[in-house]
């Protein structure tokens, strides 16, 4: 199976759950930092600093002293933080669930923007979601990034998406194999 897109982006929740050494294409992969709990900063800049030398673009989500202290490539802006004004850092990524919400993204400056649910998804709380041609019409002149519900069955349904990129979170840590199939 063979996926090609200009850019992937992979959300972690910790620096272990994702495996630097599967990447072995640079300046196409990014990985968006989420932590739930904080970690010990010494260990996210040496992780910081492999995703560096790699060539993968490290961004820290809702955070701007963290993401300036460890020195990240840009920050994710969740679509619950509407607050958040950054002048400092020249690349932004949004995300959002709705027309009013990748409005409020591109007043805070974000270039490219998360759509969340393109897929079905498991979650009991979140329910809908977009499908490919709802998304594809929503995307005109957008620059919207699909995320939510993509496994590795639907993974072959992302080549009729109408987007040079897309985002992969909870199929990272239970198959880190889906990497090695994105190229």
């Amino acid at each position: 199976m063979f996926i090609k897109k200009k850019n992937y982006y992979i959300i972690i929740e910790k620096i272990n759950d994702f495996d630097l050494d599967l990447i072995r294409i640079k300046k196409k992969f990014n990985i968006i930092y989420r932590p739930s709990i904080r970690e010990n900063f010494a260990d996210v800049s040496r992780f910081r600093m492999m995703c560096k030398s790699k060539g993968v673009n490290f961004y820290v989500a809702n955070d701007v002293h963290y993401a300036t202290k460890v020195r990240s490539d840009g920050l994710y802006i969740s679509s619950y933080n509407a607050s958040i004004t950054t002048a400092t850092f020249k690349e932004k990524i949004g995300s959002a669930h709705n027309v009013r919400e990748i409005m409020q993204k591109k007043k805070q400056g974000c270039k490219r923007i998360v759509f969340s649910r393109l897929f079905k998804t498991d979650y009991k709380i979140k329910k809908g979601y977009s499908g490919i041609h709802r998304f594809n019409l929503l995307n005109f002149n957008q620059n919207l990034i699909p995320l939510g519900g993509i496994r590795n069955k639907n993974l072959l349904k992302l080549q009729l998406v109408n987007s040079d990129s897309f985002v992969i979170m909870s199929e990272v840590k239970k198959k880190p194999a889906i990497i090695s199939r994105l190229f």
